[in-house]
């Protein structure tokens, strides 16, 4: 097989090594409901969920409107209906993994 064709091959592996690795919108809300459950600060949230400020942002605002988070006294936390889908999502989580 010609060099090229190595470099080709390699590639794709990795993407899609890559791809399989990147979480997806649920583990990313279950991760920053998990940091928010005693209260945190979007920084804090930011950090601990490895997001950056502004994606955080989104998240947070989204997570808001549907209940999941509250913003009392300068800190993010979640809400009983965000403890009960984190719940679920473990348990659902637990249920596929083999």
């Amino acid at each position: 097989m010609p060099l090229e064709e190595h470099i080709r091959v390699g590639l794709k592996e990795s993407l899609k090594k890559r791809f399989k690795e990147r979480r997806g919108r649920l583990e990313i809300i279950a991760d920053i409901l998990s940091v928010a459950i005693d209260g945190a600060k979007k920084t804090e949230i930011a950090y601990n969920a490895n997001l950056n400020f502004n994606r955080v942002g989104n998240y947070l605002r989204y997570l808001e409107a549907k209940g999941l988070v509250e913003y009392t006294g300068g800190e993010y936390r979640t809400t009983d209906k965000g403890k009960e889908f984190l719940h679920d999502y473990r348990r659902v989580k637990e249920l596929l993994i083999i």
